[in-house]
């Protein structure tokens, strides 16, 4: 395990120099957050729209991080035969697709910290208790996984040169029908409420609101990690001769 935590450090350095991914999880968000975050001052989603935008933009930034940069690095680096040569050292078997996620993971926290504390003092949205805050954070953090483990699926099933393309349009598509840029509803939010970015969003703002929770957003985000996982230990097992 010393190893496999050894390597997910390294692969966060690395991500910190990485600009295109820095704008992606963190400055895009911020800038977003800031130019419409106090624009709009109906409710949205039973709280206010800066506490909405908040928590769409925190979103944004840790499930885009997850998703896009990840599934290309993984692409290029098997096709570079790192993983190979991986492999042929003591790093356990499974040591870099956990340091992978371990990685995809921390680098979201920066992102998630930041739009809370804008939403907080630039946004003004006030929360009722401490633990709500906290509960938010962990929502929207453990929801970068589910995109993780996508990421894993198609850096692992498809060449670098197609990775991105189809991962961007994957991730539209989630961030539309999930509400991450504007509030859905009617026949869009009839399809976007089963996706994860809209579980995630709807588990947040009833937090923010001092609602309870619906079991069956929980159990959604749940079904999205199953599936995501079982695609990535699929792509892994499908390409393991050949990386």
């Amino acid at each position: 395990m010393r190893k496999t935590l050894l390597l997910a450090k390294v692969e966060v350095l690395r991500l910190r120099h990485n600009r295109r991914y820095m704008i992606t999880t963190l400055a895009f968000p911020i800038v977003l957050y800031l130019f419409v975050g106090r624009s709009v001052k109906s409710d949205v989603y039973g709280v206010s729209f800066a506490a909405y935008y908040m928590v769409a933009m925190a979103t944004f930034g840790s499930f885009s991080g997850a998703l896009t940069g990840n599934a290309v690095r993984i692409a290029e680096e098997r096709r570079q035969g790192w993983i190979r040569q991986l492999r042929l050292t003591s790093l356990p078997a499974n040591g870099y697709l956990i340091a992978k996620l371990i990685a995809a993971m921390a680098i979201t926290v920066p992102s998630v910290v930041i739009l809370l504390l804008l939403g907080r003092y630039f946004g003004h949205v006030h929360l009722a208790a401490a633990w709500e805050w906290v509960a938010i954070a962990a929502v929207v953090w453990l929801g970068a996984l589910i995109f993780s483990a996508l990421a894993v699926a198609i850096g692992y099933r498809l060449q670098p040169d197609q990775v991105q393309p189809i991962a961007l349009l994957i991730y539209f598509v989630f961030l539309i029908l999930g509400g991450i840029f504007f509030p859905i509803s009617g026949a869009l939010k009839n399809i976007g409420q089963f996706t994860p970015t809209y579980e995630a969003i709807k588990i947040a703002t009833d937090v923010a609101a001092g609602l309870s929770v619906s079991a069956s957003l929980i159990i959604g985000m749940v079904v999205w990690l199953a599936i995501f996982s079982g695609l990535a230990i699929l792509s892994v097992r499908g390409t393991a001769e050949n990386v």
